[in-house]
């Protein structure tokens, strides 16, 4: 295991190249549920050394900006499937930044485009950067991006999906409120 003083460019570069990542959050209730989701969509972005933006879309749940509401605590974690084996850890802070929020059109900036189905972006301030050999990970070769989720939410539009997450999003599987 080796700690990082930050984000170094290399380390980005390297992020940036992996096409799938792992968010794990939890609620602070000790008998509350471990959350851990895997993200692709090139939903992640360094922001500074210290910095990261995940792009949310909308999903079968909200536990992430629910726990992040709640305590703010995240882990973000990254594999290499192909070339040398690495796992990168970024541990921090989170949190949510829904349409309503100041900083909306910064984040968008950060992407530059929407995708259908955009319902919030997780701003993570990193506290800790940790490497480690990645050695148990197997190797598998990238095929592509699923353009299921993009397709249903396009699919649904503004109204159906605004409509979708307050049936489906408002509450943890914890109940604990999520953003809206």
């Amino acid at each position: 295991m080796k700690l990082h003083d930050g984000i170094s460019p290399e380390l980005a570069a390297w992020i940036a190249a992996q096409p799938v990542f792992f968010v794990a959050s939890a609620p602070l209730a000790a008998n509350g549920h471990v959350n851990l989701s895997p993200r692709g969509l090139d939903g992640l972005r360094v922001v500074d050394r210290h910095t990261v933006v995940i792009r949310d879309l909308t999903g079968s749940g909200n536990e992430t900006a629910a726990h992040l509401a709640e305590n703010g605590r995240i882990t973000v974690m990254f594999c290499a499937f192909e070339g040398p084996p690495r796992i990168v850890r970024l541990y921090g802070r989170g949190e949510v930044v829904t349409r309503d929020h100041a900083d909306w059109n910064t984040m968008l900036a950060v992407f530059g485009t929407a995708l259908p189905g955009l319902r919030q972006f997780f701003r993570v301030r990193i506290d800790r950067v940790q490497s480690s050999c990645g050695y148990g990970v197997p190797r598998m070769t990238f095929q592509g991006q699923r353009e299921e989720l993009l397709d249903w939410a396009q699919r649904k539009g503004e109204d159906g999906l605004q409509d979708y997450r307050r049936r489906n999003n408002r509450r943890s599987i914890d109940d604990l409120p999520a953003p809206d």
